[in-house]
């Protein structure tokens, strides 16, 4: 499930304190909750309905422990709502593609601060809310690192990022521009906040790549694809560096390393790859990396 911000926690809440928000706690019952999640249901709103869930299943594990109640019933409901179809996010996966979209890129005419945070999206494949919520607190630029805190990660686990001498240079070079205050990528508005969530995509629209073509999440996609079919690292490795958590726990015990020298070196390859495709680099799809072709 996707991170669930304050502002979404408080707009689910609103939806359902007027049937149950003057009922005391431990009198409401399973119907009345099943009741206010078929109303957010009936509007579509399918993802919101399972998290509103969640949000009201934390409410009556407190009000139990706290002794104002004395069951959750939300877990009657497990099974009851549901499931909306996975999106597909958009993103580009061949390595001719991802040159004309690192040309694309240096070629952005908008607010240079963009620029970066476009670059660095293809160079780092953090998750959008990872990137553009980023702190020069978190860096460590003489070890080459960006250590992201667990409170900011899907998975609520902190989480390494190897910086490639590219990233670093381009972190340097952002500091010109944003190094006075908390964040890397601040918005436009104030310096207090981050950048909008949707900056990156309407930049990637204003490069010409529709929403069907490619999405800030999509870099994500793009660098686990190419990598994966290189074959020069543990496909472990690459799911480490994506922050995905291993559903299968027996798996997860036995794969739970860092793999930190191999993402080190991949970081550094990757970066460089990109260089090459956007040097205009005809790479064969099964040569990825192979360095098999010369620029054209």
């Amino acid at each position: 499930m996707a991170e669930i911000t304050l502002a979404k926690i408080r707009w689910l809440l609103d939806k359902a304190y007027p049937k149950i928000g003057n009922r005391p706690i431990a009198k409401i019952t399973t119907h009345e909750v099943l009741t206010v999640l078929r109303a957010v249901e009936a509007t579509g709103r399918y993802e919101s309905a399972r998290r509103m869930r969640s949000v009201l299943g934390r409410i009556f594990r407190y009000a139990v422990a706290t002794t104002r109640a004395e069951r959750d019933p939300t877990g009657d409901l497990r099974g009851a709502l549901t499931v909306p179809k996975p999106k597909h996010l958009a993103a580009i996966t061949t390595a001719n593609r991802a040159g004309d979209l690192m040309r694309a890129i240096e070629g952005y005419t908008g607010h240079a601060i963009t620029l970066y945070a476009l670059r660095l999206s293809a160079h780092l494949f953090v998750r959008p809310s990872e990137l553009r919520q980023a702190e020069w607190a978190e860096f460590d630029f003489d070890r080459s690192i960006w250590d992201i805190p667990a409170d900011k990660m899907k998975m609520r686990r902190p989480h390494r990022v190897p910086l490639s001498k590219q990233a670093v240079a381009m972190f340097e070079e952002l500091w010109e521009l944003t190094g006075t205050g908390r964040y890397c990528f601040p918005s436009f508005r104030t310096d207090r906040r981050p950048m909008s969530e949707n900056t990156v995509n309407a930049a990637l629209r204003a490069l010409g790549f529709g929403q069907e073509k490619m999405t800030a999440h999509g870099f994500r996609a793009m660098a686990a694809t190419l990598l994966n079919e290189c074959s020069r690292f543990n496909p472990d490795a690459i799911e480490r560096q994506l922050a995905h958590m291993e559903n299968d726990g027996v798996r997860r015990a036995y794969t739970h390393g860092e793999y930190w020298d191999e993402r080190v070196t991949m970081m550094q390859f990757w970066s460089d790859e990109l260089d090459y495709l956007r040097s205009g680099a005809k790479v064969l799809k099964s040569n990825f990396g192979g360095r098999s072709a010369a620029p054209s």
